[in-house]
């Protein structure tokens, strides 16, 4: 079931229409739900494409994501690490969102880092150059 949007030309108004089929649509004219006037044009609108958790991720590990990432720059960090949170949809927790809010305002990592031992786990380096190995 198709919705499509029109501007009443009648009315001035910005209307949306839903259609039982795309054939539908096509077949018969629109009209303003509003005055129920029959002059009105279609507009261009958004597309939303619903996305698998898969998809979302696959995504994520495309290099194209890197672009405008300038590993010196906190702030540049902090949009980055916003933006892959916001692609997993999870709550990543109240220590990520004070990095990132750190990050924001241009705190070094590597202070940030020190300051919060904890987020490195038991091999005290958070850029993963303990990996356990023997």
């Amino acid at each position: 079931m198709p919705i499509y949007e029109y501007t009443c030309l009648d009315c001035k108004r910005r209307v949306s229409l839903l259609w039982r089929s795309f054939a539908d649509a096509a077949s018969r004219p629109a009209v303003c739900p509003r005055c129920g006037g029959t002059n009105l044009t279609r507009l261009i609108s958004r597309v939303s494409v619903v996305r698998s958790e898969e998809s979302r991720l696959d995504s994520l590990a495309d290099p194209s994501n890197l672009d405008g990432l300038d590993e010196n720059d906190p702030k540049s960090l902090a949009r980055f690490m916003r933006k892959m949170a916001n692609e997993t949809g999870e709550d990543l927790g109240p220590e990520f969102t004070e990095v990132v809010e750190r990050l924001e305002a241009g705190e070094n990592p590597e202070d940030i880092e020190r300051s919060m031992p904890e987020l490195a786990g038991e091999g005290g380096d958070m850029a993963g150059d303990d990996f356990g190995v023997m």
